[in-house]
């Protein structure tokens, strides 16, 4: 049995669902009120910030903002999705579910770490009923927002291995590589070109996870 590191957006969770409107309602906000010009952004280059934690992405994003114009518009970008949320417009990818139940009733233990904000992971936890597959929940707010591969060192200790790290993104890739572990990466996310080349299998889909995960304990 392992203990496996599920990454949330964009490896359980569908996130452009709701991030994606919530991005362009917060950019047009920028340029209603003067703080940034007109443009059209594509899915790809919204979705390239999914992964990054709020305030990390605000800013890279628009790095010459007012810090507390940069807040405010982060903040209201979070609230919007939390209502979507709400509302019931998000939805975690196809097979999610049943490959987390898969992974439990198998035996292993179900971590999640993401880097998002405690009201968002408590709000995901309501609304999608997390509780009834992962074991045990961490997020970088509750870390001051250290990345992911030092926060994996401090919550290390707490569970015994062995550790398998799932997710879309480099950030997930890099705590699995920094720390010696495995590492599945989900092709199926939000990742971009070459950013999952480090990780020891590739999945197009998360029901191809329980495989992947009995692949490397094999190992």
């Amino acid at each position: 049995m392992a203990d496996l590191i599920f990454d949330y957006d964009g490896t359980i969770h569908n996130s452009m669902k709701t991030y994606e409107p919530a991005f362009r309602s917060a950019y047009q906000w920028l340029v209603d009120n003067g703080y940034a010009q007109p443009r059209e952004f594509s899915r790809k280059e919204i979705s390239y910030w999914l992964g990054f934690n709020s305030t990390d992405m605000w800013s890279n994003f628009q790095p010459g903002l007012d810090p507390a114009v940069r807040e405010y518009v982060r903040k209201m970008l979070g609230d919007d999705m939390g209502r979507r949320i709400d509302n019931g417009e998000g939805e975690l990818f196809p097979h999610a579910p049943e490959m987390l139940a898969e992974l439990k009733n198998m035996g292993h233990t179900l971590i999640f770490l993401s880097n998002c904000r405690i009201h968002y992971m408590e709000r995901h936890r309501r609304v999608f009923g997390l509780d009834r597959f992962f074991d045990y929940f961490y997020c970088c707010e509750q870390y001051n927002f250290i990345p992911k591969y030092e926060i994996f060192r401090k919550i290390a200790p707490l569970h015994k291995g062995p550790f398998i790290v799932i997710g879309d993104r480099f950030h997930d890739i890099e705590t699995a590589v920094r720390n010696g572990l495995h590492s599945i990466g989900c092709g199926y996310g939000y990742c971009t070109d070459g950013e999952l080349d480090a990780a020891d299998l590739i999945v197009s889909s998360p029901a191809e996870i329980p495989d992947a995960v009995e692949k490397l304990l094999s190992i």
